[in-house]
């Protein structure tokens, strides 16, 4: 007798392990054993689309017939069970193609049974068609759940939803001749009964149930669940698209929201009405604004199938119980619902991969999200195992001891117990992963009866004044004028809830800072502007980490205060300490935010509202670590000015797209930043001083860049609902608001070299090329150190520079009797008037002084230069920037002008300077 092939020897080695652990399998195999056959030539081949393709169309059956395609369904389902259960059980597929071969079973066998029905239904009763609109009408079967993730297990049921596009009714014939009769020679007379579109697809949609899912001889092939269409259990089967976008709108539930991210059309394949039912759901399921009302629902709705698997004593139940596959499901859908409204890269249906995307997006660590990847794959694969045993949709652990130790076996463990160990490891491990994101997380409650509307203005007061509120008076009555006001009494129930339990933390909070009436009245506030939005009052109450970092910030700065109260969608920027503290990455963020642009290009609102978010998103984190004490303000100003240079780019790039008529596909076009961007010392609310220019020779170029400068105005200083972008000042160009709003080069450079006056000289220190070509960037560059570099007699310089001084001092007088750091005399103005002194008098000798590296950096290289000496040099960059930061922490709590006492300032370095400069002493304050 000869030995066995080495190859068939490995095969009945691995049948042999299958029929031990599925006896669904081996009740497949006795009960047909050419399957062995079949597997033993295909085995080890990948199950997928294209195989259980080729099943059918070599089954033998007639696909058209419906009796026919019942059988073919059922026989090839059976082959494709038995091959993946072989090929998982022993490791040759991994979980992905598991799922993915399931899912595509399932929507063959839905396409198949859909076409067969269609054309049976059809011949009998005529094509729908829309009454609006003339045309035929299709069924769209929207897969949801599992089958709409493409992750189908093998024992699942597959939920679907039916809708059509339009109302109407059949034509009575697929193809009718002008006489009435089909289109061709031998066609039968036409129907005498039509049917509505609805009646129609409702019976195609049973019909279409039905051949799916019956129980015949040769078994089934999937469970149809239709519970989660409009109005469940009681609802009509199937819908027209104008009834579905009501219900969405008008009675649509948190958890259908949940429901709908997976929902996927997947049959026809190729209908052309998908995306238009996509992109009616769309606003239904993600919110254009952070949606943190999101998590509490579905905490709502997880605890309900918590207590449901509890009452029923199924806790062993790896799917519903704690740390199962639903607790994943749900960690990665309550970050889609939340933010994939403005974050379309997380509309994305399959749970490993919405995982993956939430590392991409900075929303979990790699290390979480690698955990639950890792303890979903291990569940999965157990669900399966226990699925093959009978074919039979469970998620329990089994009870008797020999399916536990086929089970166990089958999960690759020794025994059973080894294998809980592992199970439990993972479930521990989802279960607090799960908690930190939908615990009930809040403080306590102590101090809850100040916000009692049962306590005595006299005793609310006094229990402020011993929290140590120095203006308790004054902060009662703030307190009673938000509970007594007619938008909290009107607030809906679960909102002044929430309402309700943040006011004492705030109150609690604010008596921890140095000022707690103002930290108290500020937060109380942007809490009577943020209540109406519930999903604010959500994120607060569910966040106290963020909370405690929010009153921090507010205690520390007015201003920031009121830019959160104007924009609290940046509320989420407090949730992780470990992104809101880090230095931006401006070349990221600059790929971040064309992706973001480019995802919603058809639409001319939203892309404004992007560049607004990104703008605020950004300034907000640079002012959190500023608020930190983590960035000296040279840094902070350079991050600022960065940021504006990145927004510049992309409006000037959006704006010439929308010029009809360019004659070029890249403008020769630059903006060129002056002032604080161009010095590159922008503050937060700094307007931007720009100028335009272009270097182009085509005769529409003059018109179509004049166009481009009115866009780019438009889009940087129009309001949306966003906001807008910044404050433009345009006054600096040649001949200034009676100038042409854009010039080319050569008329640039004729303007500066011959018609600019000193002052416009002086203002050309500090400007510099911002975004757009780069080339008229260069050209400018040149013009601006030709033009500084220029020899020029300095008595007179002196005296137009002085006579500009004088006439800036007048126009700002001071009677406080306070130190004005900005335009008294010693203070910056006059700093940045002798550095800019210094460079039209002597760069002539030293070009390296035309460069634009900032006041400090032209001081110190002034002083060694020897033209003023270094000790002065170096102790009136002392002065300037101790003004410089004296004004910067004024503004953060809104005290403009910027004004000290007399003295709090050394500026004598200052006085020095002017004397050595222009030979005579500063200009007196009045």
């Amino acid at each position: 007798m000869n030995p066995p092939e080495p190859q068939s020897a490995a095969f009945e080695a691995i049948l042999s392990r299958t029929l031990q652990c599925s006896r669904y399998a081996k009740r497949a195999l006795e009960s047909d054993p050419a399957l062995i056959d079949w597997l033993r030539n295909n085995y080890s081949a990948r199950c997928d689309r294209a195989e259980i393709h080729d099943l059918f169309q070599h089954s033998g059956r007639d696909l058209a017939v419906e009796t026919e395609l019942s059988h073919a369904l059922r026989m090839v389902r059976t082959q494709v069970m038995v091959k993946l259960i072989l090929r998982d059980i022993n490791s040759l597929a991994d979980l992905n193609e598991v799922m993915q071969a399931m899912t595509a079973l399932a929507e063959i066998s839905i396409h198949l049974g859909q076409a067969c029905l269609m054309e049976t239904l059809s011949a009998q009763f005529g094509i729908p068609v829309g009454e609006a609109s003339g045309n035929p009408q299709e069924l769209l079967i929207i897969g949801m759940g599992k089958l709409g993730g493409c992750e189908l297990n093998v024992s699942s049921d597959i939920d679907l939803i039916f809708v059509y596009p339009e109302d109407g009714e059949t034509n009575g014939s697929s193809s009718t001749g002008k006489d009435g009769t089909a289109g061709h020679p031998t066609a039968a007379p036409l129907p005498s009964r039509r049917l509505s579109n609805h009646e129609f697809f409702t019976r195609l949609g049973r019909r279409l149930i039905n051949l799916i899912s019956e129980h015949t001889d040769n078994g089934f092939v999937f469970r149809v669940d239709m519970r989660l269409r409009p109005y469940g259990d009681s609802g009509p089967l199937v819908m027209s698209f104008a009834a579905l976008e009501e219900y969405l709108l008008s009675q649509g539930r948190e958890w259908e929201r949940y429901a709908w991210i997976k929902a996927r059309t997947v049959s026809p394949e190729n209908s052309q009405r998908i995306a238009e039912l996509s992109q009616m759901v769309l606003p239904f399921v993600f919110r254009k604004y952070l949606d943190f009302g999101a998590i509490d629902s579905m905490r709502n709705l997880h605890a309900q199938i918590r207590q449901e698997v509890q009452r029923s004593d199924r806790l062993n139940n790896i799917k519903l119980g704690p740390g199962g596959i639903r607790e994943i499901e749900f960690t990665a859908q309550v970050f889609q619902l939340i933010r994939a409204g403005r974050e379309p890269k997380l509309r994305i249906r399959p749970t490993r991969q919405v995982l993956k995307q939430l590392v991409e997006s900075g929303h979990l660590s790699a290390k979480v999200a690698a955990d639950l990847d890792t303890a979903y794959v291990f569940l999965r694969n157990l669900e399966h195992r226990l699925q093959y045993l009978d074919d039979q949709q469970t998620q329990e652990l089994p009870e008797k001891d020999e399916d536990r130790k086929i089970i166990a076996g089958a999960m690759g463990y020794p025994d059973y117990s080894a294998l809980l160990e592992e199970l439990n490891r993972h479930r521990e491990l989802v279960s607090l992963q799960f908690d930190q994101i939908f615990g009930a997380q809040h403080f306590g409650q102590g101090g809850s009866e100040l916000w009692s509307e049962n306590i005595a203005p006299e005793e609310l007061s006094r229990r402020l004044e011993g929290l140590g509120y120095l203006a308790a008076r004054e902060s009662m009555q703030r307190l009673q004028q938000l509970r007594e006001g007619n938008r909290y009494r009107q607030l809906p129930e679960l909102s002044r809830q929430r309402l309700d339990k943040l006011v004492p933390q705030f109150i609690a909070l604010s008596a921890q800072h140095s000022d707690p009436d103002g930290t108290l009245s500020r937060l109380l506030v942007m809490l009577d502007v943020i209540c109406r939005r519930a999903a604010y009052l959500a994120f607060l109450a569910e966040y106290p980490a963020a909370l405690q970092r929010l009153v921090k910030l507010v205690s520390a700065s007015s201003w920031a205060s009121e830019y959160l109260t104007l924009h609290p969608a940046l509320l989420d920027e407090l949730l992780d300490a470990r992104e809101i503290y880090q230095e931006p990455d401006w070349h990221q963020i600059g790929d971040d935010l064309e992706n973001r642009l480019n995802d919603c290009a058809e639409d001319a609102e939203r892309v404004l509202d992007v560049l607004r978010q990104v703008q605020h998103e950004q300034t907000f984190r640079l002012l959190a670590m500023d608020l930190q004490g983590l960035l000296p303000l040279e840094t902070l100003s350079d991050h600022l000015s960065g940021l504006a240079d990145l927004m510049l780019h992309h409006v000037l790039r959006l704006s010439w797209a929308t010029v009809r008529k360019r004659h070029r596909d890249v403008a020769q076009f630059a903006i060129i930043a002056y002032g604080k961007l161009g010095g590159k010392e922008l503050g937060y609310a700094s307007d931007l001083d720009l100028i335009f220019l272009y270097d182009d020779d085509h005769p529409d170029a003059q018109e179509n860049y004049a166009r481009l400068g009115q866009r780019i105005n438009t889009m940087l200083s129009s309001y949306t609902s966003s906001g807008r972008l910044y404050e433009i000042d345009l006054r600096l160009r040649p001949n200034g608001e009676s100038g042409l709003l854009v010039s080319s080069i050569p008329a640039f450079s004729e303007y500066q070299l011959k018609h600019a006056w000193v002052w416009e000289h002086q203002a050309l220190t500090r400007a510099r090329f911002s975004a757009g070509d780069g080339k008229v960037g260069q050209a400018f560059e040149r013009i601006r150190k030709q033009v500084l570099c220029q020899q020029r007699e300095l008595d007179k310089l002196r005296a137009e520079i002085l006579a500009m001084r004088r006439k800036m001092h007048d126009g700002h007088p001071n009677d406080s009797g306070l130190f004005d750091i900005k335009h008294d005399s010693g203070g910056m103005v006059d700093i940045e008037f002798m550095v800019q002194y210094i460079v039209l008098a002597h760069a002539h000798q030293y070009p390296d002084l035309s460069a634009n590296i900032g006041n400090l950096a032209l001081l110190k290289l002034a002083g060694e230069l020897g033209l003023v000496p270094v000790e002065i040099a170096g102790q009136t960059c002392t002065v300037y920037r101790t003004l410089r930061q004296t004004q910067h922490r004024m503004r953060l709590n809104n005290q403009s002008p910027c004004r000290v006492a007399h003295g709090d300032i050394d500026t004598a370095a200052c006085s020095k300077m002017w004397e050595i400069l222009f030979g005579k002493a500063l200009i007196k304050d009045d």
